[in-house]
């Protein structure tokens, strides 16, 4: 089970800024302020014996609800940040046979089935996957899980797989499956939500049958969690990217007057405390890798 406390999620953020004044990031009236602050959070009544306890489950299970609106709701800012990115790498790229693994509702077979690829979606999810056929009809999809592709050796020329990673517990499985089927001199393209944003909060969430809180199993890999096995694989790194949210010139807004309940968390947690949020943002929200099977 994981425990989740509205009040050490914005002590936490305030610790975060904390952390950036010690490191010279800012001066002694922004430090004063967030101790005053903390001090102001530790007396507040609505903040006081509301913890949770969320169940890790499978990605399946969470993506069963989270299908209908996952688009509109979970991709927010991240489709825009990695979608430009992916496009760079796969610049100049022949149109062959792609891979979007971990498709999801099909956002990049879309995307490679306008640069004139022929396209194959796997997802563990079969209502992603739905989505998935309606919006590039004539794509091929296939249910499957990222450690044993239902695809041939050396089958494929490009693979794109983008915010599904974070789900995977070991990343060395996964990223031999991408190298066996892919062909030399074909191109991969991972975009993984960074595990910063994920120590913040981005995780996908559901209910349970009777209402219980749920969490996707979710993992927080460091750089090198991708290196090593991709290095030891033979791939070669062409690119890595760490996207970062732009910093607001701003003041932040006015906060919010209630914390809102678990659902919503953490954003409203943040717009209880958004000058604390607004000083501890500037971290990265994905990590984009760009590897290359030599020909």
């Amino acid at each position: 089970m994981i425990y989740q406390d509205p009040l050490g999620y914005l002590l936490g953020l305030e610790g975060i800024a904390l952390l950036d004044a010690w490191a010279g990031d800012h001066d002694r009236e922004f430090t004063d302020a967030r101790l005053a602050e903390i001090r102001r959070l530790l007396d507040d009544e609505k903040l006081r014996d509301r913890g949770v306890f969320a169940e890790r489950v499978s990605t399946v299970l969470v993506y069963q609800q989270a299908s209908a609106g996952y688009d509109a709701e979970a991709g927010g800012g991240l489709f825009a940040t990695d979608e430009p990115v992916v496009a760079e790498c796969l610049a100049g790229r022949q149109p062959g046979v792609a891979l979007d693994a971990a498709c999801g509702t099909g956002r990049f077979a879309e995307f490679l089935s306008r640069r004139g690829h022929r396209v194959i979606g796997v997802d563990s999810s079969p209502e992603m996957l739905a989505l998935a056929r309606q919006r590039v009809p004539d794509g091929e999809f296939r249910l499957g899980e990222l450690d044993r592709l239902p695809l041939p050796d050396e089958s494929v020329d490009v693979i794109v797989s983008a915010l599904a990673l974070e789900h995977v517990p070991r990343l060395e499985p996964v990223l031999a499956e991408f190298t066996r089927v892919l062909r030399p001199g074909g191109d991969l393209v991972i975009s993984d939500v960074h595990h910063e944003l994920i120590t913040r909060g981005s995780v996908m969430t559901a209910r349970g049958p009777a209402g219980e809180p749920w969490i996707a199993a979710t993992y927080r890999h460091q750089l090198g969690d991708y290196l090593r096995p991709a290095l030891s694989l033979g791939l070669q790194v062409r690119r890595c990217e760490e996207p970062r949210a732009a910093p607001s010139a701003s003041p932040p807004p006015e906060p919010a007057t209630e914390i809102g309940d678990w659902p919503d968390w953490p954003w409203s947690l943040m717009d209880y405390l958004p000058s604390a949020v607004q000083a501890s943002g500037g971290r990265p929200q994905l990590v984009i890798w760009h590897f290359q099977r030599p020909a």
